[in-house]
């Protein structure tokens, strides 16, 4: 059976507060809908990037602002528990983890913006994270490394809508 371990809450304030922010805009070759509708599906990100191992909405449609998932990264070690607490439809979202199945994390938050670019669309993509204060040093040579790893996913959803 799975330990989950809390993660503390948070709102828009902390994607300028965090410790570490890591922001990514990507141009996509396909349109801002289109886009959209990927990243509210059942797979969202997980169709993508194989560092996203799977996605699992356990809140019913329509997804709104209350709305959770668990994301299970790859290879499968870390899955994180997530709660929206911004959902524009068609335009974007975020969402904070409440519990991951490793003690990391004291705050972890995402943001996704989805606009209109030409006959493409244009992503801007924010991740914020804080660990527990135990790893806050440890955490520093490590934060490079996580933003290149995050960076890939981008990358790959480039490459995703390239194919699509």
């Amino acid at each position: 059976m799975t330990r989950w371990y809390s993660i503390e809450p948070v709102d828009g304030a902390f994607f300028t507060a965090a410790p570490h922010v890591f922001r990514y805009e990507k141009r996509l070759a396909a349109p801002a809908e289109t886009v959209w509708e990927s990243l509210a599906s059942d797979a969202s990100l997980s169709a993508w990037s194989p560092l996203v191992s799977s996605v699992n909405w356990t809140s019913p449609r329509p997804f709104g602002v209350g709305t959770t998932r668990e994301v299970t990264l790859a290879p499968g070690l870390t899955r994180i528990r997530e709660r929206f607490f911004r959902w524009d439809e068609g335009r974007g979202y975020s969402f904070a983890a409440y519990e991951g199945n490793l003690p990391l994390l004291q705050h972890f938050a995402e943001d996704y913006e989805v606009e209109p670019d030409g006959d493409g669309s244009r992503l801007t993509w924010t991740v914020a994270i804080e660990p527990k204060r135990a790893l806050a040093l440890p955490f520093v040579p490590l934060a490079p490394v996580l933003k290149v790893a995050f960076g890939r996913v981008a990358v790959d959803g480039q490459r995703y809508f390239a194919r699509a």
